[in-house]
């Protein structure tokens, strides 16, 4: 992106997009610029989670909850989907994927101001970019680039306050993952063998939230609406504490 003016002025962690005609999603951190630019920010740890066709699912989602009834298309505001992943989905060995529409005939551009971008947290070069993938790998706050990222774990792994909230946010993930097994071994089991829901409460808390750990943490993260070009990844990372996403 480049753009080292970006201004975040607000987000939503978790944003849930329902779709009443087909499959809904649940994203990890929407945010708006000055500008009006909508980003979609995803961390993700496993490769069928960062596909090329649910990044394209996710962008049209957003198109599809932006316009109000009556708007002309083109008031559709520049989007971009942005999954930072643990491996090199995309298998190019490139630290950074820029991914937009295409006239071939015309080696053009399409210029429909949709965007994804993929980020291979793998490459930790002397880079910007590089130094904030080698953040998201570290477990200890002292070895980390970022004093922003550095304080915050701090906070989270080394006072009491931090620990016990922590703690706290980490009972309310597994109520919601047994919750959620719970109904999905409802669904398969219908009256078989409770070995059924055992197996999805499992499910419920292995695959789907041990991720969700770090965006539960929003209520207590700050933001700063100045921040340059990555510190908008630096801002979406703080709200879901992730800079130990991958090092779990």
């Amino acid at each position: 992106m480049e753009k080292q003016d970006l201004r975040v002025i607000d987000q939503i962690i978790q944003k849930d997009y329902k779709n009443l005609q087909g499959r809904s999603a649940i994203m990890d951190c929407v945010a708006r610029d000055s500008e009006g630019k909508q980003f979609d920010v995803e961390i993700q740890q496993d490769n069928e989670g960062a596909s090329p066709k649910r990044a394209r699912y996710h962008s049209g989602l957003m198109d599809m909850n932006t316009l109000n009834p009556g708007q002309d298309f083109d008031e559709l505001p520049e989007s971009y989907v942005i999954f930072i992943t643990r491996d090199d989905i995309l298998g190019y060995g490139f630290p950074i994927y820029h991914i937009d529409r295409h006239i071939k005939e015309a080696d053009d551009s399409f210029q429909d101001e949709a965007h994804i971008i993929y980020v291979n947290s793998r490459k930790q070069e002397d880079t910007e970019l590089g130094r904030l993938m080698h953040d998201l790998h570290c477990k200890n706050a002292d070895e980390m680039h970022s004093p922003v990222l550095a304080k915050r774990v701090h906070e989270l792994k080394d006072t009491q306050k931090g620990v016990e909230l922590m703690c706290h946010e980490m009972e309310k993930i597994y109520s919601k993952g047994m919750e959620s097994g719970e109904k999905r071994g409802e669904l398969k089991s219908e009256g078989n063998s409770p070995f059924h829901g055992r197996k999805h409460i499992k499910d419920g808390i292995v695959t789907e939230n041990r991720r969700n750990l770090f965006i539960a943490i929003v209520s207590t993260a700050s933001c700063n609406e100045n921040s340059p070009v990555f510190h908008m990844i630096y801002e979406s990372i703080l709200f879901i504490n992730a800079p130990t996403v991958f090092s779990l």
